[in-house]
């Protein structure tokens, strides 16, 4: 078996050697190690570069058109125009058979379809490269059936995509190791990256524990559905949803619905999604927001167009925010909507990692730059994600690392207020945004936040006070055994600094630990803020001490 594997791989890797130099790659190629011969002719004759990468990945099928469209939104990572070509690729791909399909679903769920469904339809109402839908009829028990959308695997795309995925972890370290110019781009990360995306998008749990995930956020929020997950009638490889009978939103608008109640409560769900839930859907595309209900013969009445419901479908791709990445994003675009260039700046190096020493100067001025040539315009004519973007590319360039989950959300806001442009164009995305930035930074510094807060580092601190007995006990028994050694060159009092800090800290953290603890059982609260008030001065007071006799020391050092 391992045999066979090895040699589809070899059979893999050529075509993919093959098709590198059939649309121009044959210097890469070879760079890389791979055998061949370039046939595209003249270098002046060849279709632009990101042409052809596209070519390249519609040749090389399901599993590198799926990695062109999630490239194509890493705006931060590759040049805009290869970005809007790859935006091109779509799962054009023909429907496999029903009868493959009734067969994955009564593998996967142990259980014909006739015993699981009241109808299952001859053909698929849409098809894509991972599994193709039907609208079938889902028996709930002898007196209720309903209507789903059944999502089924294609047969052999798992196992398709496994291998694709490991040429393509060896392909990006070859790339890594032979093309340095390619570095910049990062190829092995933009794979682990795509291998973790299409491995969520194969295993069906992970969208339904998504659309649970998403009820449950939106359990107060009538005006927004996601749908039911079916259990009994899904598994890895089959998936059984509620069926949204709805429209489009631009249809839905087109039938008589408010454009600007539609297109400003599309933005306040994503914002609640990305900075109350930090749990958000990435890819909110018109194709997949839906209105509910339908609209009635003749389109809807007055009374009908102000309480419609938003559903969102095809919740596979999500993005995931921790609460201390969400109070910084929060912070930037804060600073945007106050059109404060050095707080973007500022807010911006707090989000990435530097890869190497950045000059904060340079990189405020080139902020600066970018983002005024947003923020000269009228806030309603500012495309927030747009400039978002632009900002992600300036701090890429001075080697700051950006999450890749702000990339995700500079995508999906880019998509959500291109959704509602398109149903309302006067939409102004700041206004509508500031105040929910706004009450969410007001709950941010709430009493009941920051006790809890409190409370959390109160708890690291108290471990910490009783570890240092212990590790107190382990540098005296090295000091002991002449196993520890300080050495500071600029400096031989360094020891005696190390003990003075191991002893404030000691006391200090036992001081906090202190107060902490009786703040939280409610007894004696004047003595528990003044020991609270006295662990902090004393840790000001030591800090000043040491920077000063630091100080002292190494100017009296210059004057020898």
């Amino acid at each position: 078996m391992e045999l066979k594997t090895a040699v589809r791989d070899v059979e893999r890797l050529s075509q993919i050697t093959q098709v590198l130099f059939r649309h121009g790659f044959g210097e890469v190629a070879r760079r890389m190690g791979l055998p061949g011969k370039d046939k595209t002719g003249d270098k002046v004759d060849r279709p632009p570069l990101a042409v052809r990468l596209r070519l390249v990945a519609e040749d090389l099928g399901p599993t590198f058109v799926k990695l062109g469209q999630m490239a194509s939104s890493r705006t931060d990572v590759l040049p805009a125009d290869i970005c809007d070509e790859l935006k091109r690729l779509q799962d054009d791909v023909p429907p496999c058979s029903t009868e493959d399909a009734r067969k994955q679903i009564e593998e996967s769920l142990g259980a014909t379809v006739e015993e699981l469904f009241e109808s299952f339809p001859p053909e698929p109402i849409a098809s894509a490269s991972i599994g193709q839908v039907y609208r079938a009829k889902l028996r709930i028990d002898d007196q209720e059936v309903v209507d789903v959308a059944v999502k089924v695997r294609r047969r052999g795309i798992q196992d398709t995509v496994e291998r694709d995925l490991d040429l393509l972890h060896i392909l990006a370290g070859l790339v890594e190791k032979a093309i340095p110019e390619a570095r910049i781009y990062r190829p092995t990360g933009l794979a682990k990256e795509f291998d973790v995306a299409i491995r969520a998008e194969l295993d069906f749990t992970s969208e339904a524990a998504n659309a649970q995930r998403f009820t449950k956020n939106f359990v107060d929020e009538p005006l927004v559905r996601f749908p039911k997950v079916y259990p009994q009638a899904s598994s890895r490889r089959v998936l059984t949803l509620e069926f949204f009978d709805g429209i489009k939103v631009t249809d839905a608008v087109e039938a008589g619905a408010n454009g600007k109640t539609i297109a400003e409560e599309c933005v306040r769900l994503v914002l609640k999604m990305v900075f109350e839930d930090g749990f958000f859907h990435a890819d909110p595309h018109p194709g997949n927001i839906f209105m509910l209900p339908a609209p009635p013969e003749g389109g809807y009445a007055p009374e009908d167009a102000e309480n419609l419901v938003i559903g969102l479908i095809d919740l596979g791709l999500v993005g995931r925010l921790s609460p201390e990445l969400r109070d910084k994003i929060i912070d930037l675009m804060l600073a945007a909507a106050r059109k404060d260039t050095d707080a973007m700046a500022t807010a911006m190096l707090s989000i990435g990692r530097s890869r190497k020493k950045v000059d904060h100067e340079a990189f405020r001025q080139e902020v600066r730059r970018l983002a005024e040539k947003h923020l000269r315009k009228s806030l309603k004519e500012i495309e927030a994600a747009a400039m978002i973007q632009d900002i992600v590319r300036g701090a890429m360039a001075f080697n700051i690392e950006v999450p890749t989950e702000l990339t995700m959300l500079g995508r999906a806001i880019m998509t959500i207020e291109g959704v509602g442009k398109q149903v309302y164009p006067e939409l102004d995305f700041i206004q509508v945004a500031s105040p929910h930035l706004t009450r969410i930074v007001m709950q941010r510094y709430h009493p009941a936040r920051l006790g809890k807060e409190l409370i959390g580092r109160a708890g690291t601190l108290n471990a910490l006070a009783r570890d240092l007995p212990l590790k107190l006990e382990e540098i005296m028994d090295d000091v002991r055994h002449g196993r520890l050694m300080v050495t500071d060159r600029a400096n031989a009092n360094a020891s005696d600094r190390l003990g003075r800090r191991i002893r404030a800290t000691v006391v200090c953290a036992t001081l906090f630990g202190s107060a902490v603890a009786l703040l939280i059982s409610g007894k004696q609260p004047i003595l528990s803020w003044s020991l609270l008030a006295l662990s902090v001065m004393l840790l000001g007071g030591h800090v000043t001490l040491d920077w000063f006799t630091l100080w002292r020391e190494r100017r009296r050092d210059d004057t020898l």
